[in-house]
Protein backbone atom coordinates (compact mmCIF):
# COMPACT_ATOMS: atom_id res chain seq x y z
CA UNK A 1 0.00 0.00 0.00
CA UNK A 2 1.54 2.94 -0.84
CA UNK A 3 0.45 6.66 0.67
CA UNK A 4 -2.43 7.46 -1.59
CA UNK A 5 -3.96 4.80 -1.46
CA UNK A 6 -3.68 4.87 2.60
CA UNK A 7 -4.79 8.42 2.54
CA UNK A 8 -7.89 7.42 0.22
CA UNK A 9 -8.52 4.30 2.98
CA UNK A 10 -8.19 6.37 5.93
CA UNK A 11 -10.71 8.84 3.95
CA UNK A 12 -13.43 5.94 3.21
CA UNK A 13 -12.90 4.45 7.05
CA UNK A 14 -13.00 7.68 9.02
CA UNK A 15 -15.58 9.93 6.83
CA UNK A 16 -12.59 12.95 6.41
CA UNK A 17 -11.18 14.67 3.42
CA UNK A 18 -8.52 12.81 1.33
CA UNK A 19 -6.94 16.41 2.07
CA UNK A 20 -7.54 16.73 5.72
CA UNK A 21 -6.49 13.10 5.75
CA UNK A 22 -2.96 13.82 4.26
CA UNK A 23 -2.51 17.05 6.26
CA UNK A 24 -2.66 14.67 9.09
CA UNK A 25 -0.69 12.62 7.86
CA UNK A 26 1.83 15.18 7.09
CA UNK A 27 1.38 16.77 10.59
CA UNK A 28 1.93 13.21 12.48
CA UNK A 29 5.49 12.54 10.39
CA UNK A 30 6.78 16.10 11.12
CA UNK A 31 6.21 15.65 15.05
CA UNK A 32 7.48 12.31 14.98
CA UNK A 33 10.63 13.45 12.71
CA UNK A 34 11.10 16.39 15.18
CA UNK A 35 10.77 14.26 18.14
CA UNK A 36 13.25 11.68 17.28
CA UNK A 37 15.65 14.10 16.37
CA UNK A 38 15.42 15.92 19.49
CA UNK A 39 16.02 12.56 20.97
CA UNK A 40 13.04 11.67 22.30
CA UNK A 41 10.98 8.43 21.89
CA UNK A 42 7.84 8.29 20.24
CA UNK A 43 5.83 5.69 21.23
CA UNK A 44 1.74 4.48 20.71
CA UNK A 45 1.06 1.62 22.93
CA UNK A 46 0.59 -1.15 21.46
CA UNK A 47 1.02 -0.28 17.97
CA UNK A 48 4.58 1.21 17.74
CA UNK A 49 7.44 3.17 18.26
CA UNK A 50 10.21 5.70 17.02
CA UNK A 51 13.66 5.39 18.95
CA UNK A 52 16.87 7.38 17.99
CA UNK A 53 19.74 5.21 17.94
CA UNK A 54 23.69 6.09 18.12
CA UNK A 55 25.99 4.22 16.20
CA UNK A 56 29.88 4.41 16.89
CA UNK A 57 32.31 5.26 15.06
CA UNK A 58 33.86 1.91 13.44
CA UNK A 59 36.26 0.44 10.76
CA UNK A 60 34.51 -1.04 7.77
CA UNK A 61 35.90 -2.41 4.47
CA UNK A 62 35.59 -1.46 0.58
CA UNK A 63 33.61 -4.15 -1.32
CA UNK A 64 35.38 -3.33 -4.23
CA UNK A 65 39.28 -2.96 -3.09
CA UNK A 66 39.06 -4.60 0.60
CA UNK A 67 40.63 -1.25 1.99
CA UNK A 68 40.05 -0.48 5.72
CA UNK A 69 38.27 2.55 5.61
CA UNK A 70 36.77 4.66 9.07
CA UNK A 71 32.80 5.02 8.84
CA UNK A 72 31.99 8.24 11.08
CA UNK A 73 30.01 7.99 13.77
CA UNK A 74 26.16 8.26 13.19
CA UNK A 75 22.47 8.59 14.51
CA UNK A 76 19.50 5.79 12.95
CA UNK A 77 15.84 5.16 13.94
CA UNK A 78 14.55 1.98 15.38
CA UNK A 79 10.92 1.21 15.23
CA UNK A 80 9.58 -1.37 16.76
CA UNK A 81 6.26 -2.59 16.43
CA UNK A 82 4.02 -2.97 19.15
CA UNK A 83 1.84 -6.20 20.05
CA UNK A 84 -1.93 -5.08 18.62
CA UNK A 85 0.55 -4.57 15.30
CA UNK A 86 2.51 -8.27 16.00
CA UNK A 87 -1.10 -9.71 16.24
CA UNK A 88 -2.74 -7.90 13.34
CA UNK A 89 -0.43 -9.37 11.24
CA UNK A 90 -0.50 -13.12 11.99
Amino acid sequence: MNRSELVAAIAAESGLSQADVNRAIDGLFSVVSGAVKGGTKVAIPGWIAFERTHRDARTGRNPQTGEAIQIAASYGVKVSAGSKLKAAAK
